[in-house]
């Protein structure tokens, strides 16, 4: 049967296989007879789909090679959702019938200046979310390349990269922290504690009870850029996840329910969603009155902290996951004041000595 019930969902679920590929998911339908027509929408699609994916095998068109790319590769990533927003991009762009081989530095500074002019909620977008979406079609051609295309004339890709200012590094001081706790809801806490331990990305805090093993006390999963990243189950983290299990059986974190909308069950829990939590942080700050704190600048909260306790970038590195201790020293400013220390200490040492010297 292609249709089927799953336990703690109020809804009927899809799952068939189409020449070779598998599709699934929630029909977001309480009554059989409403899932079997979603189903049937659902039949459809993928055989247009299918068709397109075949065509896309020899076929150099943006959307054909896009589809490609997304269907063997792209949508199997831990950034799945940003990828298909920034290939709609560069469609919009480039058009879906604009060959890839076509594509010169003429179009790609045409399309950086083009990104530039969109805005965000109220600011035009910064050069990291510009840069974002030139190395989302710098990604289509090294895809292209892997699978035997060779370009007379590829874009120069670097000239073609914002300057991004440097990074600010933000602290979340006791009082900001007391002012969020107070109006924090008790089931978002737990995410909120577990990002503030960790260091994480908001991506990465997303956890699957299967990334997390009692018996080895580590956590396992794929972080940015698909990398396996690890954490110790710490007495911390324990605290933080044991008194979860038995809420969700596949998602660490979750919230309850408070309005029944979208076919949710009031009173119940679901599962946290990237999106979900970026607008309850929004909220959440402007109860509390906290100004000017993002969600990522609780990892550079984490990484100040942990280097002023222990005075040790390179461990801060491996907490951090980063691969180059350069990306790290951006927090090295932590220890100008036990560097202040130690220079005044040597200089103590030295009119000490100089002291001695005129005795004898």
């Amino acid at each position: 049967m292609s249709l089927y019930r799953k336990s703690r969902s109020p809804y009927w679920h899809f799952d068939f296989w189409w020449r070779g590929y598998r599709f699934n998911g929630s029909t977001k339908k309480t009554t059989r007879r409403e899932a079997e027509k979603v189903e049937a929408a659902k039949r459809e699609w993928a055989k247009q789909h299918v068709a397109q994916i075949e065509s896309a095998r020899t076929s150099l068109k943006l959307d054909d090679f896009a589809g490609r790319y997304w269907t063997e590769h792209a949508q199997h990533l831990a950034g799945a959702a940003n990828t298909w927003t920034l290939l709609g991009f560069v469609l919009d762009f480039f058009g879906k019938d604009k060959l890839l081989t076509e594509i010169t530095n003429d179009d790609v500074a045409r399309f950086v200046a083009w990104r530039r002019g969109h805005r965000g909620k109220s600011n035009l977008i910064s050069p990291h979310t510009v840069n974002h979406t030139v190395t989302m079609l710098r990604k289509l051609f090294t895809r292209a390349k892997l699978l035997g295309v060779r370009f007379n004339h590829e874009p120069k890709w670097s000239k073609h990269l914002l300057k991004l200012p440097t990074e600010r590094v933000r602290e979340l001081s006791d009082d900001e922290a007391d002012k969020l706790d107070a109006v924090m809801r008790d089931d978002y806490a737990p995410f909120f504690a577990f990002a503030q331990a960790t260091g994480w990305r908001l991506n990465e805090c997303f956890l699957r009870w299967s990334e997390v093993d009692w018996a080895t006390r580590e956590i396992v999963k794929l972080g940015k850029g698909d990398k396996r990243i690890s954490l110790k189950i710490t007495p911390t983290i324990r605290d933080i996840l044991w008194p979860l299990r038995g809420h969700h059986q596949d998602f660490a974190f979750t919230y309850v329910c408070e309005r029944g909308e979208g076919g949710r069950v009031k009173g119940q829990r679901y599962p946290l969603t990237y999106g979900g939590v970026q607008n309850y942080w929004r909220r959440l700050r402007r109860r509390a009155g906290v100004v000017g704190f993002r969600f990522h600048d609780y990892r550079h909260d984490f990484a100040t902290k942990l280097l002023r306790a222990t005075g040790n970038v390179r461990l801060v590195q491996k907490a951090l996951g980063h691969a180059s201790i350069k990306t790290t020293m951006r927090y090295a400013h932590v220890l100008e004041s036990e560097v202040a220390e130690a220079m005044e200490a040597l200089a103590k040492s030295r009119t000490k000595s100089r002291f001695r010297l005129k005795a004898v």
